[in-house]
């Protein structure tokens, strides 16, 4: 049984990320939530399954002449760099600071989503 929950969340969490709404933000939760996973390995869990996501995804966008490639060098390399750090920082956090600091994340991450849904009158006005 306990598969077949692995097995789901990993498909929403795939399917949400492949729609690029970020399959971490759904596959974090439900792994420490419905699986019982550690927060700091939740994190790493979701880093590796992202690399095979970003992958496909990216072949798929390229293939649809999706990519604008000017400009992408200043993007991934402190990308890169700081998802490096950031790795290293995770691995010698505790994992109670790693789920606050999530959280904290999602709160934030909501607030933009809502703000976003609910566009400003004088923004409609200049488009």
């Amino acid at each position: 049984m306990s598969f077949l929950i692995f097995f789901l969340c990993g498909v929403l969490g795939g399917i949400l990320g492949g729609m690029g709404m970020g399959g971490g933000t759904a596959l974090i939760p439900l792994l420490t939530i419905l699986c019982g996973v550690e927060q700091s390995a939740a994190q790493g869990i979701n880093l590796l399954s992202f690399l095979p996501m970003a992958a496909f995804a990216l072949t798929i966008h390229a293939k649809s002449g999706l990519l604008k490639k000017e400009g992408i060098l200043p993007i991934i390399l402190p990308a890169l760099a700081f998802s490096a750090l950031g790795s290293l920082l995770a691995a010698y956090l505790p994992s109670a600071a790693l789920g606050k600091g999530f959280g904290v994340f999602l709160i934030i991450l909501s607030f933009f989503q809502f703000k976003a849904a609910f566009p400003n009158k004088n923004t409609k006005a200049k488009e």
